[in-house]
């Protein structure tokens, strides 16, 4: 039955996905009983994904670091800019809608991002390395993107985010590949596949929690805010294509190319979403949050893409 659920969900992940964002969004006050048990969940999906990876892979990955430069390059460098001088151009009298882009576009890559390379047949260790050393780096490059950018200067509690983000991420990680160690491979070979519909599950919670946050601004919508979606969603999308585009530039394999484009194209809005509610005006939130209503949309939209490119491939062979 959970294997029957597991594929399921894969083959309609593109919709289980904004239904899980309506339910949030109508249902808010049950929705967000969920709130604080996303960072909880949110560890066991890293645990998860980290199942298919053990050291010495993610030793290869820093042998071989062209994939993981190229998507920080485009996690914070590319999109920050782009989204800095999209909103100078659309919204030159509001700061706090420039600001809130730019940090959108600052925080670091997604943990659920594992999840959705594992379903589409990415490079786990690649994936993980990167979501690790990017959240690592969180603390010090989210403050520094926000003052060159847009000069706030933002005073952020780095040990407690530290503390959280090994929680939620180094820990569960570690003991996964340390599993893999201890048993020579076996957990690595039979795990992933047992969990998985515990996975999607854990993704189904996170996304309707996360969700439920966004509600009060999706019902007080104005023409600013539908304008400032709009931006979100265009920038979230140009995540996506500009890591496929590096990928076939540099003519990446298909598994390193899954780990390009949900790498490149998925953040960690959580962080985000807390970050601007703790240092700055609640106008900040909203582009913050509404990236959560397209974030896992996207990602189902550019699965489907890439499944079909591997099987029009496959059909020509």
């Amino acid at each position: 039955m959970l294997s029957r659920f597991n594929r399921f969900v894969e083959k309609w992940m593109f919709l289980v996905t904004p239904c899980c964002l309506v339910v949030g969004v109508l249902f808010p006050s049950v929705a967000g009983l969920g709130v604080p048990y996303v960072p909880l969940v949110f560890a066991f999906m890293t645990f998860i994904g980290g199942l298919k990876s053990s050291f010495r892979d993610i030793a290869g990955v820093f042998r071989k670091p062209l994939p993981l430069l190229l998507s920080l390059v485009t996690l914070h460098l590319v999109l920050p800019a782009a989204a800095c001088g999209l909103g100078w151009l659309l919204f030159p009298d509001n700061i706090n809608v420039i600001t809130g882009m730019v940090l959108e576009f600052a925080v670091p890559a997604a943990v659920v991002s594992l999840m959705w390379v594992s379903i589409y047949g990415g490079n786990s260790p690649l994936s993980l390395s990167l979501v690790i050393l990017d959240t690592l780096l969180a603390p010090f490059t989210i403050p520094l993107t926000l003052r060159l950018l847009v000069g706030s200067n933002v005073k952020v509690d780095t040990a407690q985010m530290m503390l959280e983000l090994i929680f939620m991420i180094a820990l569960p990680a570690l003991i996964a590949m340390i599993l893999n160690q201890l048993s020579h491979g076996r957990v690595k070979e039979t795990w992933p596949s047992r969990l998985a519909p515990f996975s999607k599950l854990c993704l189904i919670f996170v996304v309707t929690a996360n969700s439920s946050q966004v509600a009060p601004y999706v019902r007080h919508m104005n023409g600013e805010r539908f304008l400032t979606a709009g931006c979100i969603l265009l920038l979230a999308a140009s995540g996506y294509v500009i890591g496929w585009l590096w990928a076939l530039l540099f003519r990446q394999n298909h598994s390193l190319t899954v780990s390009m484009i949900y790498g490149s194209g998925m953040r960690n809005i959580s962080a985000g979403a807390v970050i601007a509610s703790t240092y700055f005006p609640a106008e900040v939130v909203f582009p913050v949050m509404i990236g959560t209503l397209f974030q896992q949309v996207l990602a189902a939209l550019f699965g489907t893409l890439i499944s079909r490119k591997e099987q029009a491939a496959a059909h020509r062979e």
